[in-house]
């Protein structure tokens, strides 16, 4: 069965881009070290974020994003960012002739979604997108884990990592925190 993971960089009062959907510094750790977290791959970090990085990005199977980060990225042009499958949910089919063989599927809500994710993942982990999608599939006790990017960076307004959930949900305390260089990476089990 697969673990289901809440991730996203964040700012330190809670947002992961702001009003423009723009992210500003949040990504700026991805390239201020000196080791590829990709071979070959433009984006180096420090060793303590690699280390911590890395073997999550190869664990994840699949991932769920909605509809506004689809259509920011372009769907990564069809090629995920990490796992090998994109849940995408939205009301709106795939659009008409956008890169047929990419391994993206369309379903109408978060549940649906992360079904359809845990299917495609089947022993590997769903990476859910934190913002609106993130903070409903953590509502909807679908959200085993929730993981932070912590960035230094007060960005003040924007869209929050949690989106607009408006309940209490409790978290163990992070069993992984990891400082990078200029990043604190955080990880929290879910409290059933």
């Amino acid at each position: 069965m697969s673990t289901v993971i809440m991730h996203n960089v964040v700012s330190v009062d809670g947002f992961i881009a702001d009003r423009k959907d723009e992210v500003g510094p949040l990504f700026d750790w991805y390239f201020n070290g000196d080791v590829a977290l990709v071979e070959g791959g433009p984006m180096k970090v420090s060793r303590a974020s690699a280390d911590y990085v890395r073997p999550i990005w190869a664990g994840v199977g699949s991932m769920v994003i909605g509809r506004r980060l689809f259509d920011l990225t372009n769907g990564w042009e069809g090629r995920p960012a990490t796992g090998e499958h994109v849940v995408v949910v939205s009301h709106r089919p795939r659009p008409e002739g956008w890169h047929p063989e990419a391994p993206y599927h369309f379903v109408a809500d978060v549940a649906q979604a992360v079904a359809k994710a845990a299917e495609l993942a089947g022993e590997r982990t769903v990476a859910v997108a934190a913002g609106d999608i993130g903070g409903q599939a953590l509502a909807l006790g679908l959200v085993d884990e929730v993981a932070m990017d912590v960035v230094p960076v007060v960005i003040g307004s924007g869209r929050r990592y949690f989106g607009s959930i408006d309940a209490q949900h409790l978290l163990e305390d992070p069993h992984a925190v990891v400082q990078g260089d200029r990043v604190l990476h955080l990880r929290y089990r879910v409290r059933r």
